[in-house]
């Protein structure tokens, strides 16, 4: 029955997606014609307003919501399968904050980054804030349990960010850092676009090396061990491959909460434990789920966009609720 919804879910994702993508491009504050996207992608007008709003909105702000989908739904699944813990993502485990944090040190203190350092920047501010949280949950007594772990995780996220206000409030650079903290998919840079995507691809790639290693992982350390599993070497390329993720996607379009937690749960529910499948399928389900997200995000206060970060937590806050009602403080 599993292999029959993999099947499904991996053939109708293409056309799910394709047509997603293209009703994003069309509906917007202003509607355009699939006409028009066409003569735009095929013979571009510079002094075609419509031509511009596609080239340089709309097409970049699909595919960057796209690829953050995918990263940050394959980063959590990583998290939750390496660490036995269903409440593991990258928002909730300080890496999105780690991210946002150094980025807010990166704008005040040093203003002349280049989109490729400031991409860095970000996956260092990941590594940072995993290591924070992680190192506080291990000195902590049953720190590393699920509930436990995530508070810790919103505590350190809260500081970090709380830090970080407060410098880009001295600095006066609240209003550009409000980007990062609330997204900016309506203004995606094509350039760190570019740049983010080989980051991301590798990222991705180490995952899915990864994946049968990650499957045994998660059945335990001593289950792990016994099977001649090296679980130090799998944590760290699985941690090398979230902190490209979660960073990249930081870098791109700022932090977005709950797709990391989400996804790899209905995931799992729909194909299985195995990370073989988990991890393609979690990048395809996260693309169409941040997409339909980011479309929605449009159509809350018509004419007014709506941050999509909103749109996210109106599911993700009841699901985390939820899993902690369901699930308690065991282990995955």
């Amino acid at each position: 029955m599993k292999n029959k919804q993999v099947i499904y879910l991996l053939t109708l994702s293409p056309v799910l997606i394709t047509v997603i993508t293209l009703i994003s491009i069309i509906y917007g504050t202003k509607d355009i014609s699939i006409w028009t996207v066409w003569e735009a992608i095929a013979h571009f007008n510079e002094t075609n307003i419509d031509h511009q709003i596609i080239r340089t909105g709309r097409i970049p702000r699909a595919i960057a919501v796209l690829l953050v989908g995918a990263f940050l739904a394959v980063a959590g699944a990583i998290m939750q399968g390496i660490t036995r813990n269903y409440l593991a993502s990258p928002s909730l485990m300080g890496v999105n904050d780690g991210s946002a944090f150094v980025i807010t040190l990166a704008i005040v203190f040093f203003p002349g980054l280049s989109n490729i350092q400031m991409i860095f920047g970000s996956m260092a501010g990941s590594a940072i804030g995993a290591g924070l949280v992680f190192g506080f949950g291990s000195l902590i007594r049953n720190g590393l349990s699920p509930v436990r772990l995530a508070i810790i995780g919103t505590v350190i996220g809260t500081f970090l960010s709380s830090i970080a206000s407060a410098i880009a409030m001295y600095h006066q650079v609240s209003q550009t850092l409000s980007a990062w903290y609330n997204t900016k998919v309506q203004i995606v840079d094509m350039d760190m676009l570019l740049l983010t995507l080989p980051i991301g691809l590798i990222g991705l790639i180490l995952a899915i090396i990864s994946a049968k290693a990650i499957t045994i992982t998660s059945l335990g350390e001593d289950v792990a061990i016994g099977l001649g599993q090296k679980t130090k070497t799998v944590k760290i390329i699985s941690m090398l491959a979230v902190v490209c993720l979660t960073g990249t996607s930081v870098a791109l379009v700022g932090k977005i909460a709950f797709v990391g937690l989400v996804i790899p749960h209905v995931t799992r529910f729909l194909v299985g434990v195995d990370y073989r499948i988990i991890i393609p399928c979690s990048a395809v389900i996260g693309a169409f789920f941040l997409s339909l997200c980011d479309l929605t995000s449009r159509y809350i206060n018509f004419p007014y966009e709506t941050p999509i970060g909103v749109v996210t937590a109106i599911i993700g806050v009841p699901f985390f609720l939820y899993l902690i009602r369901k699930r308690g403080g065991e282990k995955a």
